[in-house]
């Protein structure tokens, strides 16, 4: 029997021990999608205790004190960190098999020193023993713990980006911290925030954005601004993917009914955002830009809980519905005129791993992988997510270009995620070794594993 956690912790072959020993572990972290802050990398945050910086905002672990259920004034609510610290304690034994159970003694482990196992019995000793460790473990510490060399937050168009331009003129912090572009609200025209957000546009370009033409030149001068600002890459939430081929005359009759707060049919939205997704790609192309698709999510079920709490608490779930016509045919558009960026395809249904992984080499051409399936995301970001996405990538695909991990986090020790994945990739790969499908050649799978882990994303969001 395996020790818990031991140094062979989810790696399955000896192979796969010196894929990660020798290669995997030491290369750094490019991390090209999250939800950090760079408020607290450039103010350089002090966290108060374990469970602001481990439990604030991690709707992981929001999820499964509900479901164990715990009272939500010890989830989001006003207990005192103590209390909410000793309810996530209580629920630990009970995970078993949930990947939450590794990731949160990895990160005990990694930032902390601490081997001790979570429980109940140990809650207090543990809160206490990582509180000393904090009052060193800054924002910026734990990002250079996990030798970090890129991070690319999530920012709406109308954001000032004015901790990204501190951070470039910060020649003490070495990581680069570049935004990336995410104009989600400007394609929801049938919800109600819709015309509150054309407001802080409108503000913010010094001009009023009441049409079509407007939202377009407005977003096109943010881009610009992003680009300046060193961003690399553009992220759309397409939960469902809402694409249908109209004209311009189309879309912007689209928009004016949404600004009127008039009603629109699925045809209308799903015309307008395929025309405003193909401007954009050509904006992005244009830039050297990596766009990112995230398919599939159900947000916000409890309409209760919704209203409540807010989003972004724990109440997504995965959706069913089906869009390879419509997303072929997107990627399409932007490819007619040879102006698809480079991009990558997340599903958050890993019943659609094959349809991304067949989708993205109807395009590829030009730059080596420049069509994505993007590693295991969300509720997919876990041994069996991982292996799948990397098993449908491998039998369709040529993984050897994968750009690897990400984040896609709200916390700063969630970089243990990519020491995860990496001992995943590793076995998978040692597999195919001591199983005879592919030969023992270290040193090239060795090159593999560090392109996988770092190289080709450094490569990928690099602009020509």
């Amino acid at each position: 029997m395996k020790a818990f956690m031991s140094r062979d912790f989810l790696l399955t072959t000896k192979t796969a021990e010196k894929l990660y020993y020798g290669y995997a572990e030491k290369m750094p972290i490019y991390d090209f999608h999250c939800h950090l802050s760079p408020k607290e990398i450039y103010e350089d945050k002090q966290y108060r205790s374990l469970t602001e910086v481990w439990l604030g905002g991690d709707h992981y672990k929001w999820r499964l004190l509900r479901e164990s259920g715990i009272d939500e004034n010890l989830i989001t609510g006003t207990a005192s960190d103590e209390e909410k610290f000793r309810a996530y304690a209580s629920v630990m034994p009970y995970a078993i098999g949930n990947p939450i159970y590794g990731w949160t003694h990895l990160e005990l482990r990694r930032f902390f020193g601490i081997e001790d196992i979570l429980s109940p019995a140990t809650a207090d000793k543990i809160y206490k023993e990582a509180g000393e460790k904090l009052k060193t473990l800054t924002a910026r510490r734990l990002i250079e713990m996990s030798n970090v060399r890129t991070i690319c937050t999530t920012d709406d168009p109308v954001d000032s980006l004015e901790y990204h331009i501190l951070l470039a003129k910060d020649e003490s912090f070495k990581t680069k911290v570049l935004p990336s572009f995410r104009p989600d609200k400007g394609f929801k025209l049938q919800l109600e925030t819709f015309r509150p957000w054309l407001g802080q546009l409108s503000a913010v370009v010094g001009y009023t954005v009441d049409s079509y033409e407007k939202l377009k030149k407005a977003l096109a001068e943010r881009v610009d601004f992003f680009d300046q600002v060193g961003c690399l890459v553009s992220d759309h939430a397409l939960d469902v993917v809402l694409y249908e081929k109209g004209t311009e005359e189309e879309a912007a009759a689209a928009f004016d009914k949404a600004y009127k707060g008039e009603a629109l049919t699925d045809s209308e939205i799903a015309k307008y955002q395929g025309a405003l997704l193909v401007y954009l790609g050509k904006l992005y192309h244009a830039k050297g830009w990596v766009q990112q698709y995230h398919i599939g999510a159900l947000r916000n079920n409890s309409l209760r809980n919704y209203k409540r709490i807010g989003p972004d608490t724990g109440y997504d779930s995965i959706n069913d519905s089906t869009f390879a016509p419509q997303l072929s045919a997107l990627l399409s558009a932007q490819d007619e005129e040879d102006t698809l960026p480079k991009t990558i395809l997340y599903c958050l249904n890993p019943r659609d791993n094959e349809v991304l992984a067949t989708i993205m080499n109807c395009f590829q051409g030009g730059t080596p992988g420049k069509l994505q399936f993007g590693s295991g995301w969300w509720f997919n970001d876990q041994k069996d997510g991982m292996y799948r996405q990397m098993e449908a990538l491998m039998q369709l695909g040529l993984i050897s270009k994968f750009v690897g991990m990400l984040t896609d986090s709200r916390s700063f020790l969630s970089y243990t995620r990519h020491e995860y994945f990496r001992r995943i990739l590793c076995s998978k790969l040692g597999e195919l070794i001591e199983g005879g499908e592919y030969p023992n050649d270290l040193e090239t799978v060795g090159k593999i594993v560090e392109d996988i882990c770092y190289n080709n994303a450094v490569n990928y969001f690099k602009k020509a």
